[in-house]
């Protein structure tokens, strides 16, 4: 769960920064602050780590998530 969170985060805070400078450089602080959360956003959560479940190791993957 906290994989899921921090990649989230990280990706909202590089698409606020970068819309924040399109913003200024565009004039048009409001539209690029909202698309580069948004895009942020969709990054962060495609960054992740997909996890596949087997039936070999599925008790070792659900252990290594609750930690």
């Amino acid at each position: 769960m906290t994989t899921k969170a921090r990649f989230a985060g990280l990706g909202i805070a590089l698409g606020a920064a970068l819309g924040a400078v399109a913003g200024v450089i565009t004039g048009n602080m409001g539209v690029w602050l909202a698309a580069g959360v948004a895009i942020g956003v969709a990054v962060g959560m495609g960054l992740r780590r997909k996890t596949e479940d087997c039936a070999e190791c599925g008790p070792i993957h659900r252990a290594d998530e609750t930690k």
